[in-house]
């Protein structure tokens, strides 16, 4: 089993696949990884040595990406301004309704459900 940024990656996976399970990191970047490390697109997680694993984990800092709770705290933390600031967007949010420009005349009943609650 191996544990990577707080992530259970699935052993008979790809290197390719397997990464894109960590939170914050997609198809591209994990291509991006594999394709800067050399790792063939057959790689699995179970073949990885230790060396290659400490490798994944610089590459990761050195690329600079918002991974597991980093991501969501800023996430929340964008949330949070747009509400504070007062835009279209954080006003619809702290009431519950759809944000995105939806109807909510005859659809987005579980998010008026949800407002009175």
């Amino acid at each position: 089993m191996l544990y990577i940024l707080d992530t259970k990656l699935p052993e008979s996976k790809s290197v390719l696949i397997a990464l894109t399970s960590i939170y914050g990191v997609g198809k591209s970047a994990s291509l991006n990884i594999c394709k800067r490390l050399g790792f063939s697109r057959n790689l699995k997680i179970k073949d990885l040595t230790e060396d290659q694993t400490i490798e994944i984990l610089r590459l990761i800092e050195f690329l600079g990406l918002n991974t597991t709770n980093e991501l969501k705290q800023l996430k929340s933390q964008t949330l949070k301004n747009l509400i504070e600031i007062k835009c279209y967007k954080g006003l619809r949010r702290s009431r519950g309704l759809p944000v995105r420009g939806q109807r909510t005349h005859t659809n987005a009943k579980s998010a008026r459900k949800n407002k009175f609650h």
